[in-house]
């Protein structure tokens, strides 16, 4: 099956206006563009491709080149080099056409009618779409039911909850039944309900619809429960491409292991290995899995002490992301391609 997103060695590069003071009796300094002028490298060459149904995180710190990367994918920016083909078509070229196939969400920028109530941008939306009114009403009530929006749709935006307003946004995003939805932090500012609700339907409509999601977000559980692929970026920078749970061989490598023992404490001296805490009962270790393996401290614990519990404590998708945005990584080592 063709790829529904390729990206081949897409870059992007600002030109950044100099500026020159002018003498008396202007005395006021005025940006000139010109080959003298810096550049800003905001991405440099990356490549990867997206399946049909995939739902894929695309994540760094901020400033790394995320928005600049979707906005190419969306036929907002051209790029300075490189090519991209969603859905068959090259999206600064054939960005209209495009539209009619894609859905996107932004947590801070609103597509809804402030001053309207709901029901009145979904029949505006479904107009700009070309939705015939049966299909729309069809849509529109499959929706309404399925995001729970029935009490919501003649209440004016303006009055609605951050998280009432984000559900609509996202329903109103799928009339069109896109193939394809961009996603860019969608659950910003939300309380941990309402997060997760958002993330349910969003799940949902992936599974059941085959929806492509392609989703950025600070959030590290909207990475972990709706995304089994990650893209990394920094500095423009492709970092890494691979499955979720493979990030924490690539950026975070210590693992803890906690052991109950009969005999203690357990003393074990290798490369990598940190006693956190011990006692006759109890021992935690820090383990840096790149210079002993985890196999060899509990071989060693096996054979010399009578061992009563054995807990390996994975690092969190919070403390990998965090590791990522506060280190540098060379970018030859770290990227890698999906499995």
């Amino acid at each position: 099956m063709a790829p529904i997103m390729e990206v081949h060695q897409l870059s992007k590069v600002f030109r950044r206006p100099v500026k020159r003071k002018l003498g008396w009796p202007w005395r006021r300094a005025v940006p000139v563009n010109d080959s003298d002028s810096p550049d800003k490298v905001a991405l440099h060459p990356i490549n990867f491709e997206i399946a049909a149904g995939d739902s894929v995180a695309f994540i760094g710190p901020n400033g790394a080149g995320k928005s600049t990367t979707i906005k190419m994918l969306t036929g907002i920016l051209h790029p300075t080099s490189g090519d991209a083909r969603v859905l068959g078509m090259r999206p600064w070229e054939q960005r209209v056409k495009l539209s009619y196939r894609i859905g996107t969400v932004f947590g801070q920028k609103s597509q809804l009618w402030y001053h309207l109530p709901p029901r009145d941008t979904f029949e505006l939306m479904g107009r700009i779409y070309g939705l015939s009114n049966a299909d729309y009403r069809l849509r529109r009530d499959e929706l309404v039911d399925r995001f729970s929006l029935g009490p919501l749709m003649d209440t004016p935006v303006r009055k609605l909850s951050l998280g009432e307003r984000m559900r609509c946004e996202i329903a109103g995003s799928f009339l069109h039944r896109p193939e394809i939805l961009f996603l860019d932090e969608p659950t910003i500012g939300l309380d941990v309900v309402v997060k997760q609700h958002i993330r349910e339907l969003i799940r949902n409509l992936n599974r059941n619809e085959g929806v492509t999601v392609f989703l950025t977000s600070h959030d590290a559980t909207d990475v972990e429960s709706l995304c089994g692929r990650v893209l990394v970026i920094n500095h423009g920078q492709l970092l890494f491409d691979g499955a979720t749970n493979q990030m924490v061989e690539r950026f975070l490598h210590f693992k803890e292991v906690h052991l109950q023992v009969a005999d203690g404490p357990v003393w074990f001296a290798a490369p990598g290995v940190e006693v956190q805490s011990s006692s006759p009962t109890f021992t935690s270790f820090l383990v840096d899995v790149t210079q002993t393996p985890i196999e060899r401290v509990l071989s060693y614990v096996l054979k010399h002490h009578q061992v009563r519990d054995v807990r390996i404590i994975e690092p969190s998708m919070e403390e990998i992301i965090r590791a990522i945005y506060t280190e540098e990584y060379p970018v030859a080592q770290k990227q890698v391609g999906p499995e």
